[in-house]
């Protein structure tokens, strides 16, 4: 049984594992949002959906028209834990583990669950950031940022439990207690686990030791074949040099009518063509030219390698994919770990971060202007031979030989 309530970038590392998964014959079954129902039912997946929809509440922060009053987060953190609880319980009959990722409340739905079958439960995160470690902070919660005087990553992961607890105890707590389960009184260290799970490249985003955290490392996960490019994908592709993509994935912007102008504005600049991602910032073309091409459902393991540079978000999965190509990258983070993925593709070399969410056409120029320069491909294609090819398989084996030692080791 996976878990996963979160957006894009925690549903389709989920997908990828539960082919592998397949692959090795276990029988696979996955809750998310509803959202993604179709992305699980194209590669034979049902959805087992979990609450309501994640856009229009995501789009409605992001936008400033329905933002949630910070008070009303507890309410909505136990309503998701219940629903979470009621989705993965329904599906999980005669399931022999648990694997859960995303919000914090829906991970511990997901472990009264395995609680109540008695089956092993596991917390996989996608970057070091999201797991507690003196080497690096935790990110902050909206509405309740830490206090100046706290700086040390400690002081910080202190502070960060306290808030999950402030925030996600009571109702976590009272719904444990409706299916006859005691409280827990630490709920980031309940949800997390003593042995999560970290699906993120060694090369790119290192996790140092000690942590006081048993991490097991297995590479990030991604699909275990690539998918063909829609036809008119590949037209464009073909009918000239290659382009730049500019992609948001499941992260809304403010304004996106002026982020998609500025950005292809700044390509075109560049001497480029443009392959413009809507995604969920629904960016879209204020022309017609034939320079620029808006791309639907196209698999990055396939698109990525053809391009000049990646112009992204800053998700884990997008960050990676670009990184396995050897193509270099323009980060423009919005949110949560974005910002760490920003650091590490400018530290390691291999593009250009964004010092601000809103890009400009000078400051996208210049930063573009970094990740087309000849000595950053050399770098990304250097880095791409150092990241490893599968994170899924090494999870399986995992997962079959050391949680549940019956099941078959190797590929059917």
């Amino acid at each position: 049984m996976l878990m996963a309530y979160g957006s894009r970038g925690d549903v389709e590392p989920m997908v990828g594992f539960a082919l592998r998964l397949r692959e090795f014959g276990w029988d696979v079954r996955v809750c998310a949002p509803p959202d993604f129902e179709g992305l699980l039912d194209a590669v034979g997946l049902p959805l087992v959906p979990v609450w309501r929809p994640l856009r229009p509440r995501v789009q409605g922060e992001v936008s400033g028209t329905a933002p949630l009053p910070p008070e009303d987060l507890p309410r909505r953190a136990a309503a998701l834990t219940a629903s979470a609880y009621e989705a993965v319980a329904s599906a999980a009959e005669g399931c022999d583990v648990i694997v859960a990722t995303g919000l914090i409340p829906a991970g511990a739905g997901a472990r009264s669950v395995a609680e109540k079958l008695g089956v092993p439960y596991v917390w996989v995160a996608f970057f070091p950031t999201y797991l507690p470690s003196p080497h690096h902070p935790p990110l902050a919660f909206a509405g309740r940022p830490f206090p100046p005087g706290a700086t040390g990553n400690q002081d910080l992961w202190d502070l960060d439990a306290e808030n999950m607890n402030a925030l996600f105890g009571e109702g976590i707590n009272t719904h444990r207690a409706s299916v006859g389960q005691p409280p827990v009184d630490d709920v980031r260290a309940h949800v997390l686990t003593d042995r999560p799970w970290l699906a993120a490249d060694p090369a790119l985003a290192p996790w140092k030791e000690p942590a006081g955290l048993d991490v097991v490392r297995t590479g990030a996960w991604f699909r275990p074949e690539p998918l063909p490019l829609p036809d008119d994908v590949e037209a464009f592709l073909g009918a000239g040099a290659p382009p730049v993509y500019v992609g948001f994935g499941s992260m809304p912007v403010r304004d996106p009518e002026e982020v998609a102008r500025v950005t292809v504005e700044a390509v075109r600049a560049q001497g480029r063509r443009v392959i413009l991602s809507g995604g969920w910032a629904d960016l879209a073309l204020a022309d017609g030219q034939e320079d620029c091409f808006v791309v639907g459902e196209a698999d990055q393991a396939s698109l990525f390698p053809r391009l000049a540079a990646v112009v992204h978000h800053g998700g884990a999965g997008t960050t990676t994919a670009a990184a396995r190509a050897g193509t270099p990258q323009v980060v423009i983070p919005q949110i949560a770990d974005q910002p760490y993925w920003a650091d590490r593709v400018a530290a390691l070399g291999i593009g250009a971060a964004h010092d601000s969410q809103a890009p400009t056409f000078g400051s996208l120029s210049a930063a573009l202007a970094t990740a087309l320069d000849a000595g950053t491909r050399e770098r990304a294609a250097a880095v791409a031979r150092a990241v490893l090819r599968d994170g899924t398989a090494t999870a399986a084996r995992l997962l079959a030989g050391a949680i549940v030692p019956e099941r078959p080791t190797e590929s059917a």
